[in-house]
């Protein structure tokens, strides 16, 4: 199976606000789930969507690098011990900014939870890139 999701989009934005939106907690909980997140290396992050009919759904990890425009963290689902990988990357274009996001590791989780998993995190990476699509667009008036 597959265990590398990969998203590439490109926005006409700054690289600085496309970073800002991905990495500061109060932007994070506008445009994708509320954050109690800091880009800091080993910081213990949690995310908390708004309940649904399934519960209320809680995402947690650790950062592991928050260099300029590079983000790493795990990402661990709800109550699961599996842990996986999420990386976002940015880089400057002569448009505005790339954003390349990777979730890794989703082997980790045992047969045939792996390959729910991955159809899950594939189409919640496009509703989130959705998301922040919509976000810069409405929050800079731009694009």
């Amino acid at each position: 199976m597959k265990d590398v999701i990969k998203k590439e989009v490109l926005f006409n934005h700054t690289i600085d606000t496309v970073w800002n939106a991905i990495s500061k907690a109060e932007e994070i909980s506008a445009w994708f789930i509320q954050a109690d997140f800091k880009a800091e290396k080993g910081y213990n992050y949690t995310f908390t969507a708004e309940p649904n009919e399934k519960g209320c759904t809680i995402i947690s990890g650790e950062v592991k690098n928050a260099s300029p425009y590079l983000l790493v963290y795990t990402w661990v689902v709800g109550d699961t011990k599996t842990e996986t990988t999420v990386k976002w990357e940015l880089e400057s274009t002569q448009e505005g900014t790339k954003l390349i996001l990777e979730h890794s590791g989703i082997s980790n989780y045992a047969g045939e939870t792996a390959i729910a998993m991955f159809e899950s995190f594939n189409g919640g990476w496009d509703n989130c890139i959705s998301g922040l699509t919509s976000y810069l667009k409405a929050e800079v008036n731009a694009g």
